[in-house]
C-alpha cells in the first residue's frame, strides 16, 4: 500500500509538472504572438486603446504604412476622410509638413487634385473627349489650337457688349436667365468664351497691372483659362458698381440657391482657393450639366474634385 502511494504521488507530481510546463508553453507562446501582433506594436509606437480599436479596422495595406512610421495622429485623420487615396499618402504627409495648420479634409482635397504641387507644373493636356465635363485649370491645360464647337453669338439682351458661348452652355444660361427674371433677378454675361490669344491678352494685361507674384492668382496664363472652353462666364448684375461687389447683389444670392438646377457652378469657391489655384471669384460661372452641377452642390465639393472621383 505504501509503495502504491509513492507512485501515486510521483505520478501527481509528474502530472503537475507536466502540465505547468505547458503552461509555461502556452503563455511563452501568447506573448511571443503579442509581441509580434499589430496591437502590441501600436501600443509601442504610442498609439492609444482607442486609436488601436480604429487601426485594426483598416485594410491590411493601411496598418503596415502606419507600423512603418513613428506616432503619427495626423495620419489616422487622414485614413478616416471619405475621399482618402493611398497611393497618395506620402504626399498628404508631405504637404502637411509645409502646412501644418490645414485640415485633414483639405489636405487630402488639395493633394487628390494635385494641388499639392507648383502651379503649372506636373502639366498635362485635358482629355477633351470629357466635352462638358473636360478639366481645365493649372495642371490640365487646352491647345493653341482648340477651338469649342458649336460656338453662337450671345444677344446683346443677355450681355455687356459682345460674348460668345457654346451653344448648350447660351441655352441653359437662357433658361436660367428666365427663371431669374422671374423672380425679379437680371443675370449679365460680362465675359464668356475666350480664344488662346484673347487669354493671352487678359494673362498680359493683369501681369502688367498686379505683377508677377499676384498674376497667377488672378488670371490663367493661355492655354489654362476655362474661358476657352466655351463653357465658362463672368456674371454681372445692373446692381453692381465700382463701390459694390456682385456677392453683395440679389444676382449672387439667387445664383447660391438656384445656378445649379440649370447645370452651372461657381467654379471658384471661397475657402477653396488652395483646391482651385484661384482666388475667390463670386462672378465666375462654370457650364458641367444638370447631374454634375447638383452632386457637387450636394457634396460641396470644387469641380476639380468632382472630376477626380466621378469622372477621370
Amino acid at each position: 500500500m505504501v509503495k502504491e502511494r509513492k507512485l501515486n504521488v510521483k505520478n501527481i507530481v509528474k502530472l503537475v509538472i507536466i502540465v505547468v510546463l505547458l503552461i509555461v508553453v502556452i503563455v511563452s507562446i501568447n506573448i511571443i504572438r503579442y509581441k509580434n501582433s499589430d496591437k502590441y506594436k501600436l501600443k509601442e509606437i504610442g498609439y492609444n486603446k482607442e486609436q488601436i480599436e480604429d487601426i485594426l479596422k483598416l485594410d491590411k495595406e493601411y496598418r503596415k504604412k502606419i507600423l512603418s512610421m513613428d506616432y503619427n495622429e495626423f495620419l489616422l485623420d487622414l485614413m478616416k476622410e471619405k475621399y482618402f487615396l493611398f497611393e497618395n499618402v506620402d504626399r498628404y504627409l508631405e504637404y502637411h509638413k509645409k502646412d501644418e495648420n490645414e485640415t485633414a479634409k483639405n489636405v487630402v482635397a488639395i493633394t487628390n487634385v494635385e494641388s499639392d504641387y507648383d502651379h503649372y507644373t506636373n502639366t498635362k493636356e485635358t482629355d477633351t473627349s470629357k466635352d462638358i465635363l473636360m478639366l481645365v485649370n493649372k495642371y490640365n491645360y487646352l491647345s493653341k489650337d482648340f477651338v469649342p464647337q458649336n460656338i453662337v453669338e450671345v444677344k446683346n439682351w443677355y450681355c455687356y457688349g459682345n460674348a460668345s458661348l457654346r451653344e448648350d452652355a447660351y441655352d441653359a444660361f437662357i433658361e436660367m436667365f428666365n427663371a431669374a427674371k422671374k423672380d425679379d433677378v437680371t443675370l449679365i454675361i460680362n465675359s464668356g468664351y475666350r480664344d488662346y490669344q484673347d487669354q493671352d491678352d487678359t494673362y498680359q494685361e493683369f501681369y502688367d497691372i498686379y505683377g508677377k507674384n499676384e498674376v497667377d492668382k488672378l488670371a490663367a496664363k493661355p492655354g489654362y483659362s476655362e474661358h476657352q472652353t466655351g463653357l465658362s462666364m463672368d456674371i454681372t448684375s445692373y446692381d453692381e458698381t465700382a463701390d459694390t461687389d456682385f456677392e453683395d447683389t440679389e444676382e449672387f444670392k439667387w445664383l447660391q440657391q438656384n445656378a445649379y438646377k440649370y447645370g452651372f457652378i461657381l467654379r471658384y469657391p471661397k475657402g477653396k482657393e488652395k483646391i482651385t489655384g484661384y482666388a475667390y471669384e463670386a462672378w465666375h460661372y462654370r457650364y458641367v450639366g444638370l447631374e454634375a452641377a447638383s452632386k457637387i452642390n450636394e457634396l460641396d465639393i470644387t469641380f476639380d474634385e468632382y472630376y477626380e472621383y466621378f469622372v477621370k
